[in-house]
């Protein structure tokens, strides 16, 4: 009875003291230029504007200082884009786009785009005795998006997230915490709100279903973003301009990867990769795992260096691998065990967390004891790098960061410029970074490959690719893929993918969920195979059936290379994800919010993996708005309708929207050959589709300057169809860099034609070099075409 009457006191207690917070009273304000500074009874508010699309919002209590810091934020404010009126009741601060209406009294922060409210502070700013919290008002029928990477449906409204990234080992269909844990909400009104503060926390979605929406942290900043948009593109754009854009990733890891956990020797990665050539499947990598710096999964990381009894010659293997065109990618963790050869080294270097003492902090994980790299030490920094730079010398192609949440991370462990709890959600983020800046230092002419489980807001702009993580190797592992990547893409990390073929577990060998992830994996940012080693995750080793299959995946995938390559560059200059939800293409439809068993391939295909044993069939909505064909068989269906697809073994169902243009070559054995010299472009003209255009971007795949240097070219590719006649124009921007084509031989295929065309002109003269096939309805015209201005008219 006592327990129950403390308990009442206690929350009545509590209630008044956040009452007391929401009845701040409005007592002045200053503008300076683009910032306002609002005054309130415990603190003031800060207002900056970025530009018409993005506000930032700080509070500040009384007592504190400005902290400036953001580990997300890369955008300047612009300036003399707001204005400001002032009356008796409220204060407008607004920019051509964003509008923030500030209440006097009561007082109320209300944010508008174009005369649209999108969210209102509640409660506003909350203190209690463990938590600081930013407390909203949100309608009722929005569809909440974000958090970071969980499983948990597209629509993540009605949950409270926990922030502080921790793997999930072996997760199917159900996972409220993982590696990616972002403060971040992504609204179907199509507004995103930013909490700038990485520390741990939680982000609550209207948990109550009282139309609440909570951040709240242990400390730090209390700084947030709004950012809207016209449409998703808009909207996608805005974010990445806000947190940086993904550098174009070298061309290369578009390609086949070989991997596992792990290769325990030289000789058995080199007969890995020979059986892949052997076998003629392409390949561009091998990803080395653990076992390259010892011969034990315990008690060796740290070491950081060759195991020469494992690996006798490791610098005549990468060689080796290079004159193949093989890029040879390490795995390495921040974690130095008290075992590991570079102990001592560490320790007498102090590039260790350390006690509130300053002493090492070590302690006890699956790998040994050990202790943590404190990489936000300057110091730690370079030592780290020089390692990465050793090895880069040697020829190492690329980095596999793994354990970067990091996987063990003792609250009571102090890094340089703070506590663990602190910096836990930014470990992999700084470490990214890390690698990023090194290279552009000390190898500006490479295009770092920088694999990372863990990241942060912001993350892309160091070329991080993320993996989703060691899903479980079974049917419900597949299951929510989509969802994954989808979600980390209206987020800003663009390359979100799986380990193809699920990693963890699995008692035998499940041929057709195998091949299923794989034709998935052809539509995914990543095609890497990866798993435990008990069932080998190479399609070389498995049954000449499999193999077959797996082989005919992975020569589709080479084959849209100028057409993914393309999506690269579309997410580089753009911040619009490869993956891509279906209201990003059809907005007025709530329902399409829930949908995470499709997506958009880029602006042309709409795939629908496969993700249930034995299944014959697939119902498939066809987003409105389009026409869609089957990409394997050309079957014409209609936008906005549901039908019935019955599924075959040999791919996954997936369609191109009509007014498309596909551009595919024929399949290499690695990218290393590839070149845009035989281009297939292919058109699926439709009548209802009366204008259209593509632009394929071409560059020589390794500069990392190429965009800022004008080192690319961009063939554009459009259509126009009108009184019976469909006139295709093709130009380029002239563009220059090397390896490019003096001359391409096109091969332009034209789906869905009915008949046979009366005429055919190029560039104003008759044509009858074509091919028309009455059964696939594909005309067929082949010529060579340098980079000038050239027009193919068909009349019908």
């Amino acid at each position: 009875m006592k327990k129950t009457f403390f308990l009442f006191v206690f929350s009545l207690l509590l209630a008044e003291f956040i009452f007391s917070q929401n009845e701040r009273k409005f007592s002045g304000f200053q503008n300076n230029s683009n910032r306002l500074e609002v005054f309130v009874t415990d603190g003031k508010y800060i207002f900056q504007a970025y530009n018409e699309n993005i506000i930032a919002t700080t509070f500040i209590p009384n007592g504190e200082q400005e902290d400036t810091f953001s580990y997300a934020v890369v955008l300047k404010p612009l300036q003399n884009i707001t204005t400001l009126s002032d009356n008796e009741n409220e204060l407008w601060y607004k920019t051509a786009g964003l509008k923030v209406k500030i209440s006097k009294s009561p007082f109320k922060i209300t944010y508008f785009y174009k005369n649209k409210e999108l969210i209102a502070e509640n409660k506003g700013y909350i203190h209690t005795d463990t938590a600081e919290i930013l407390n909203f008002q949100i309608t009722n029928n929005e569809t909440l998006m974000g958090g970071g990477e969980r499983v948990l449906g597209m629509n993540r409204r009605g949950n409270r997230l926990e922030l502080y990234n921790r793997a999930h080992y072996g997760y199917t269909t159900h996972s409220s915490l993982m590696n990616y844990s972002m403060p971040v909400v992504v609204s179907s009104k199509k507004y995103i709100v930013h909490f700038d503060n990485p520390q741990k926390g939680f982000l609550d979605l209207d948990c109550k279903h009282n139309n609440e929406l909570s951040f709240e942290s242990i400390g730090g900043r209390k700084v947030y973003q709004i950012i809207a948009g016209d449409d998703w593109f808009d909207l996608m754009n805005q974010f990445t301009n806000l947190t940086g854009k993904q550098a174009l990733p070298p061309r290369w890891i578009f390609g086949n990867f070989a991997s596992r956990f792990g290769y325990h020797s030289q000789k058995e990665t080199e007969e890995t990769v020979n059986k892949f050539l052997q076998d003629s499947i392409p390949l561009d990598a091998v990803i080395i795992d653990i076992y390259w710096f010892g011969k034990t999964i315990k008690g060796e990381m740290g070491n950081l260096d060759w195991y020469t009894d494992s690996f006798p010659n490791p610098q005549k293997m990468i060689n080796d691998f290079k004159e193949k065109n093989i890029k040879t990618i390490l795995v390495t963790e921040p974690f130095i065990l008290t075992t590991s050869k570079r102990w001592d080294e560490a320790v007498n270097k102090k590039v260790l967390c350390t006690d509130t003492l300053g002493a090492p902090f070590r302690f006890d994980f699956y790998f040994g004891n050990t202790g943590l790299i404190d990489i936000f030490k300057p110091k730690s920094r370079h030592w780290f790098w020089n390692i990465y730079k050793d090895l880069v010398n040697q020829g190492i192609g690329g980095w596999w960061g793994d354990l970067g949440e990091p996987e063990v991370h003792p609250h009571d462990l102090q890094h340089i410029n703070g506590s663990a709890d602190e910096l836990h959600n930014v470990y992999g983020h700084s470490w990214a970074q890390l690698i990023a800046e090194g290279y552009k230092k000390d190898f500006p002419n490479v295009r770092p490959f920088i694999l990372m489980r863990a990241g942060a807001v912001g993350s892309q702009r160091y070329g991080l690719i993320p993996w989703s993580g060691d899903v479980s190797r079974s049917w419900g592992g597949l299951v929510p893929q989509v969802e994954i990547s989808l979600q980390m893409g209206l987020q800003g990390i663009g390359y979100m993918h799986s380990d193809l073929g699920g990693f963890a577990g699995g008692e035998h060998f499940d041929s057709e969920l195998y091949i299923r992830w794989l034709q998935y994996g052809v539509f995914q940012p990543v095609f890497r195979p990866h798993a435990q080693e008990h069932i080998a995750p190479e399609p070389v080793f498995h049954d000449e059936r499999t193999k077959k299959m797996a082989k005919q995946a992975i020569l589709l995938r080479y084959a849209l290379l100028p057409y993914n390559y393309t999506l690269a560059y579309e997410n580089s200059t753009t911040g619009i994800p490869l993956m891509r939800p279906l209201f990003f293409i059809e907005e007025n439809n709530d329902t399409l919010f829930k949908i995470a068993d499709e997506y958009l391939w880029g602006d042309a295909f709409l795939v629908a993996p496969v993700t249930e044993k034995g299944q014959k069939s697939k119902n498939i909505y066809f987003p409105r708005g389009y026409n869609w064909f089957d990409f394997f068989t050309g079957k014409k269906y209609e936008g906005g309708k549901s039908d019935s697809i019955n599924l075959v073994e040999s791919h996954i169902p997936v369609f191109v929207r009509a007014g498309a243009f596909v551009p595919l070559v024929q399949a290499f054995q690695n990218t290393e050959v590839y070149n845009t010299e035989n281009l297939q472009v292919h058109y699926y003209f439709d009548k209802d589709v009366l204008q259209t255009s593509y632009t394929m971007y071409d560059d020589d795949g390794k500069n990392p300057q190429a965009l800022s240097s004008n080192k690319y070219e961009l063939l554009t590719f459009a259509g126009k169809y009108y009184k019976n006649i469909l006139k295709i124009n093709i130009s380029s921007n002239g563009g220059n860099y090397k390896g490019k084509p003096e001359t391409r031989n096109i091969n332009l295929l034209i789906h869905n034609l009915s008949k046979r065309p009366k005429f055919i002109k190029f560039s104003g003269k008759k044509y009858k070099n074509y091919v028309w096939d009455k059964k696939s309805k594909v005309l067929n015209i082949s010529f060579a075409w340098k980079d000038n201005y050239r027009e193919i008219k068909l009349k019908f």
